[in-house]
């Protein structure tokens, strides 16, 4: 009877466990949400491409990207955190100033794929509020932080009307990318496609390599013919989950 028991508890701890790491999996997923819409590239025609960027406003580096944008004539969007917005808003303004779009990237950058729904609310609002007080006047997009959403995140959305942006070119993800600037050239521009959401982190000191990418990113992809666009204009140039059903 002893073995019986210790194999039935056996058997639900390892269910458990596959369950568990199977909703992990899907809080990371790039194209598949419970509710509402969630969009890591559209389908388009054009050779269009979004330009992102999470987490920030920085005192040091906001103001150098803002300078490789601008030496390129690149509109890009910026998925700001709302804390860093609070303790930066001078350079959230500057953002705002040089025609960038502002995303809303969570206030405390905080997983939210198991929030409750006050803290999902508030995360979200609290940000918007922020973003606000900087002075930008555009559709607020959503990007959840570390791209983990379950059930909560996604519901409030749908209730709100609002998508889940994420991306379908990530190059800071690969260790063997993340470390080489030529690399990580190499990555986008071998993978980027029209439609396609890049997504780079600049705003730290341990982003170096990104930031020294970040102007090669743009000269290749533009002599491949791209150009470059923000979310929301990208959501107008295509059509919505090209590579499947949500």
């Amino acid at each position: 009877m002893a073995v019986k028991r210790f194999v039935l508890w056996f058997f639900v701890l390892v269910v458990l466990a596959g369950a568990l790491a199977g909703m992990h999996l899907f809080s990371k997923s790039r194209t598949s949400q419970l509710f509402g819409d969630i969009i890591a590239r559209v389908e388009t025609d054009k050779p269009v491409i979004a330009l992102t960027f999470d987490d920030g406003p920085s005192p040091r580096f906001t103001q150098d990207v803002l300078s490789i944008l601008k030496d390129r004539n690149v509109t890009a969007t910026f998925f700001l955190t709302g804390k860093e917005i609070e303790e930066n808003l001078p350079l959230a303004r500057l953002v705002i100033a040089a025609g960038h779009e502002i995303g809303n990237h969570s206030y405390s950058h905080s997983s939210m794929a198991w929030m409750g729904s006050t803290r999902v609310k508030e995360e979200i609002e609290r940000t918007d509020v922020a973003i606000r007080a900087a002075g930008y006047e555009g559709e607020i997009l959503f990007r959840p932080p570390y791209g983990k959403k379950l059930v909560t995140l996604p519901w409030y959305l749908s209730q709100h009307d609002r998508k889940t942006i994420m991306w379908d070119v990530e190059p800071e993800s690969f260790p063997e990318v993340a470390d080489n600037a030529e690399a990580m050239t190499r990555y986008v521009l071998d993978n980027a496609r029209s439609g396609s959401i890049i997504i780079l982190h600049v705003m730290y000191r341990s982003r170096d390599v990104s930031r020294q990418a970040l102007p090669q990113i743009i000269d290749g992809l533009r002599q491949r013919g791209f150009e470059f666009v923000t979310v929301s204009q990208l959501l107008q140039n295509g059509s919505l989950n090209p590579d499947g059903p949500k």
